[in-house]
């Protein structure tokens, strides 16, 4: 399928390049620095009307992915953790979009469309990670509702969210842990309000990269739930959201692809004001080429990453949709680690110091071969898909 920007997506990258140069990349060292949340880049966020760029226009949105994928590499250019705001803010917009009722979609999504509210989404746990059907997290049903028991790790937002969508499997009340665990299928998102009694929010972990948003883990110790709070159909409502992620992957591409150019765009600055053996750096064919091949890298991701982003935007789903997306996640955030890492290594020692920005892509590339569904999944995803087992 071919592609190409249409003046609209044009608007939106010039308007956020220049955004982002002006406001958001003066303050992207101090944000990874300090590790803490930039409730000032939320706010311009906000006021610039984003959080829902790729949504319907009866929500205020473009209803382009093309458009938000523009964006979040813009973003990612100078700063992951402004980008990764946009993030997790389009996650559960996506998930209440898709398999919310209308008085959930009515409660939750103009609070979210506006800033109002903030939200998370939860579904990994410390013994399964990347595989979903590992989940012991229980809803257990009771009259009116349901109890949920359990514990997750690395739910990104989750310390200044107002609510969090918590993946859990539903089991008849008094149902055994092992007979849960053999329902693969019975897995529900559930609305948690961050106030709700048995819920709690652990402390931030100390990561490597994408430090600016915390990650969290959460304790939930026999939390009551209205069956009001269930996302979806029970035991499909999961499945639901999920195929709805497959037209968001793409973005998390964008990611991968706006890092390395911005890795790209401090090898090219550096090296160019160096000069070695009477001559300058640039000039050795070797750093030249290794520039090539960053360049090389960064097109052919981009190309994939816009093209997935178009067969959203052209209502294509399916398996050709899950391949597509899958492939530009996987090419676009191996990219960004490569390209990454030798722009590390043409920075030379000053590459490992943390005085230069160039450590910061480094951390960050690798956080973004792991988040999202890692590649190795990714991987599993493309090779189901071509052999079909999908």
């Amino acid at each position: 399928m071919l592609y190409a920007l249409a003046e609209e997506q044009r608007e939106v990258r010039e308007a956020i390049r220049r955004v982002a140069a002006e406001k958001v990349a003066p303050r992207a060292a101090a944000i990874d620095a300090e590790a803490a949340y930039p409730q000032d880049m939320f706010d311009l966020l906000r006021a610039l009307g984003l959080f829902t760029l790729p949504f319907p226009s009866e929500y205020g949105g473009s209803g382009s992915m093309l458009s938000a994928c523009v964006a979040v590499e813009e973003l990612c250019r100078v700063c992951y953790n402004t980008a990764y705001l946009l993030i997790v803010q389009w996650t559960p917009f996506s998930a209440i979009l898709a398999g919310g009722d209308e008085a959930q979609k009515k409660r939750l999504l103009p609070g979210l469309a506006s800033g109002e509210l903030r939200a998370a989404f939860s579904t990994t746990e410390a013994q399964s990670g990347s595989d979903v059907s590992g989940i012991r997290t229980r809803a257990e049903k009771i009259t009116g509702g349901y109890r949920l028991n359990g514990a997750k790790i690395w739910c990104t937002n989750s310390s200044v969210s107002d609510f969090v969508l918590v993946a859990a499997k539903i089991v008849e009340e008094g149902q055994a842990v092992a007979v849960a665990e053999a329902r693969r299928g019975a897995i529900n998102l559930f609305i948690i309000d961050r106030d709700t009694p048995g819920f709690s929010i652990g402390p931030p972990e100390n990561k490597m990269g994408a430090r600016g948003v915390p990650s969290c883990p959460l304790f939930l110790d026999d939390v009551l739930v209205g069956a009001d709070s269930r996302l979806g159909p029970e035991g499909l409502g999961f499945k639901v959201v999920m195929e709805a992620f497959n037209r968001t992957r793409p973005i998390i591409g964008a990611r991968g692809v706006g890092l390395a150019q911005g890795a790209m765009d401090l090898a090219i600055d550096f090296v160019r004001h160096r000069a070695a053996f009477g001559q300058p750096v640039i000039d050795f064919q070797g750093v030249r080429w290794m520039l090539a091949d960053m360049a090389i890298q960064i097109e052919a991701a981009r190309n994939l990453v816009y093209r997935a982003a178009a067969m959203v935007d052209a209502g294509i789903g399916g398996a050709e949709l899950s391949q597509a997306s899958a492939i530009a996640k996987t090419q676009a955030t191996d990219t960004a680690m490569a390209v990454a890492t030798d722009a590390v290594q043409l920075f030379g020692a000053a590459g490992i110091s943390n005085d230069y920005p160039i450590n910061r892509y480094f951390r960050d590339a690798k956080v973004l071969q792991i988040v999202e569904g890692t590649n190795q999944i990714q991987r599993n995803i493309i090779a189901n898909n071509l052999l079909g087992r999908g």
